[in-house]
């Protein structure tokens, strides 16, 4: 007999945002007997960190271990070693973070140590388990590591009912001027943004002020359909609160005008127009006046 588990892990970037925790470890152990939980909360209980001391100090306790997929799913199974009424300890290692920005080392976790629910099948049991990393945690474990994602929605400010095609979003610090990443919108209009806090500065010292709880941008976008420009905003509106000193999960929902640039070339056109019209009188006037001269 064996033990099928199956799963997905993923993380809160804001209120309706989510994503998966791809190539993250999730690891599976026997509970420890010397030391039983007291009081545990089961599989609703909030990640603990955990030293690489106490990692170690559980590897002879190792059940199974495996990746997360892109989709942040994975499937785990073991050799029946214990009964399925006994609990089990789920641990999540991160090496890297989504989009690999933020520094690179190992971050372990505990998830649980909970009496999973199995179903009882041919060749074993098969379990089911699934975990959303609240936003509070996301954000803070983000900000440790010194990576950042913004995210959000690009829509035109009059909905013409045509689908909307990808486009081409570009985020810019105010506080060095310098562009700090690049995305392109999906099928749904959303964007996901991520930088690293060495991308803020690009090599210069970072500017310490007071209040900046964060340490983070002060942004305003730009966005492109193709090259296009559809929305050019600048350091003025990176001045507004909700801009300045984004912390590590930001949500920022964009509106644009897909006549932008047409406005502008529009008005161009008609000024050359205009003066077009300006320059015929007055050549007509001064043709007028000539021939005035010449017959008096």
């Amino acid at each position: 007999m064996s033990y099928l588990l199956i799963g997905n892990i993923s993380a809160l970037i804001c209120d309706d945002c989510i994503e998966p925790l791809s190539q993250a470890r999730i690891r599976v152990y026997l509970p420890d007997t010397r030391y039983p939980a007291i009081n545990p909360k089961g599989i609703f209980s909030d990640l603990q960190p955990l030293s690489a001391k106490e990692v170690l100090m559980k590897a002879d306790r190792l059940l199974a271990e495996a990746i997360l997929d892109d989709q942040g799913n994975f499937t785990l199974s073991w050799k029946q070693e214990h009964l399925f009424t006994e609990p089990l300890e789920l641990d999540l290692c991160l090496d890297t973070l989504p989009g690999k920005t933020g520094i690179r080392q190992p971050r372990n976790f505990h998830l649980c140590t909970a009496v999973l629910h199995w179903k009882r099948s041919i060749n074993g049991y098969i379990g089911a388990y699934a975990y959303v990393v609240p936003s509070a945690i996301w954000n803070s474990i983000q900000g440790e590591a010194g990576a950042w994602v913004i995210t959000g929605t690009v829509r035109q400010r009059r909905e013409t009912g045509n689908d909307q095609p990808p486009l081409r979003v570009e985020a810019f610090n105010a506080l060095s001027g310098k562009k700090i990443g690049t995305a392109f919108t999906n099928e749904y209009g959303r964007y996901t943004l991520r930088f690293s806090r060495k991308d803020l500065y690009h090599g210069s010292l970072q500017p310490v002020r007071q209040g900046r709880r964060n340490m983070g941008p002060d942004v305003y976008f730009r966005i492109y359909n193709n090259d296009k420009l559809v929305l050019s905003e600048n350091e003025s509106h990176a001045a507004s609160p909700e801009r300045q000193d984004l912390p590590p999960c930001s949500c920022v929902n964009l509106v644009y005008r897909s006549s932008m640039v047409k406005w502008a070339s529009g008005h161009i056109q008609g000024w050359i127009n205009d003066m077009k019209v300006l320059s015929g009188k007055s050549r007509k006037k001064r043709e007028q006046l000539h021939l005035s001269n010449a017959l008096f």
